[in-house]
C-alpha cells in the first residue's frame, strides 16, 4: 500500500511535464540573454542569474556553447522567482503598446478639455497642479475657435505638446 502512495505522488509531474518546464524556462532565459543592460538591470533576479547571462553575453557567436549556456540559465532559472521576471519580461516587451495606449488616452483628455471647457480643466488641475490653468484655458479656446471657424487645429496640437510631458 505504501508503494502505491509514493508511486501516486510521483506520478503527478510526469516526465513530459517537467520537460515542457524545462523547455519553458530555456525560453525565458534566451529572452533575457537578448535584453539590453539596461532592460536587464530592471529584473529581479540574483546575481548569478546574472553572471550566467553576462557570460552568455560573451559567448554569443558560437552555437553549441550558446545552447549549453542557455540550458544552464535555465537550470539556474529554477531557483528563481519566475512570476516577477516574467512579470518584468512582458512589461519590457510592451513598452510600445504601452506607449500608444497612453498617447491615445492623451488624445481623448484633450478632446474632452475643448468639448467641456472649465469643468474638465478643473478635474485636470486636480489631478495635476503643476499644469498652468491660464495656458490651458488659453489652448482650449483657441481650439474651439479654430474648430469652429474650420481651420486647420494648431492650438490642439500645441494643447496636445503641452499636456505630454506631464500627464504621460
Amino acid at each position: 500500500m505504501n508503494n502505491k502512495v509514493e508511486q501516486e505522488t510521483d506520478e503527478e509531474i510526469s516526465k513530459s511535464q517537467i520537460k515542457r518546464e524545462a523547455e519553458a524556462l530555456k525560453l525565458i532565459g534566451r529572452q533575457l540573454v537578448e535584453l539590453s543592460k539596461k532592460q536587464l538591470a530592471q529584473i529581479p533576479a540574483s546575481e548569478s542569474l546574472f553572471h550566467a547571462i553576462s557570460v552568455a553575453h560573451k559567448i554569443q557567436n558560437k552555437n553549441e556553447a550558446l545552447r549549453r549556456q542557455i540550458q544552464y540559465i535555465g537550470k539556474v532559472l529554477r531557483t528563481e522567482d519566475i512570476d516577477a521576471i516574467t512579470a518584468t519580461l512582458d512589461k519590457l516587451n510592451n513598452k510600445h503598446q504601452q506607449l500608444t495606449h497612453a498617447t491615445q488616452r492623451l488624445e481623448q483628455l484633450r478632446d474632452q478639455l475643448i468639448e467641456q471647457g472649465d469643468p474638465k480643466i478643473n478635474e485636470l488641475l486636480a489631478e495635476f497642479p503643476v499644469l498652468e490653468r491660464q495656458k490651458i484655458r488659453q489652448l482650449v479656446r483657441q481650439a474651439n475657435k479654430e474648430k469652429q471657424q474650420e481651420k486647420p487645429a494648431k492650438a490642439a496640437k500645441d494643447l496636445f505638446t503641452y499636456l505630454k510631458p506631464i500627464c504621460l
